[in-house]
């Protein structure tokens, strides 16, 4: 059975090219363009991983991972920043609020693929 990435992004564009790299390697995607509509789509239905934008309007990225973190749902389930900052404060707040990992775009299409395998067993 295919594992469901979830990937939120404000830009259009970018959760097309995710979308896109995912489901060309067999993954199922959802897609969210802020961190609340992530939020609700992530505890809607069961998900193997998340990749968050940092930066978005309504909920951050931060933001999303503290409030994913507290509900039930996301035990177990990696979460996956995929931003354009690289500050190391940000990496430490990401990991205290319960992220997994951190990529920098522009990413690479087999270096997302390699940590999406990874962090899901796939």
């Amino acid at each position: 059975m295919a594992k469901t990435i979830l990937t939120i992004d404000d830009s259009a564009s970018i959760r097309q090219m995710v979308s896109m790299t995912l489901m060309t390697a067999g993954y199922d995607v959802v897609e969210a363009a802020d961190g609340a509509e992530g939020y609700e789509k992530a505890i809607a239905q069961p998900i193997d991983a998340v990749l968050t934008d940092l930066n978005m309007p309504v909920m951050n990225g931060i933001e999303f991972v503290r409030k994913f973190r507290e509900h039930p749902s996301s035990k177990g389930v990696p979460i996956i920043l995929l931003t354009t900052e690289s500050d190391d404060e940000l990496k430490h707040q990401a990991k205290d609020a319960g992220a997994t990992g951190w990529i920098v775009k522009p990413f690479k299409q087999d270096q997302l693929l390699a940590v999406i395998k990874k962090v899901t067993g796939a």
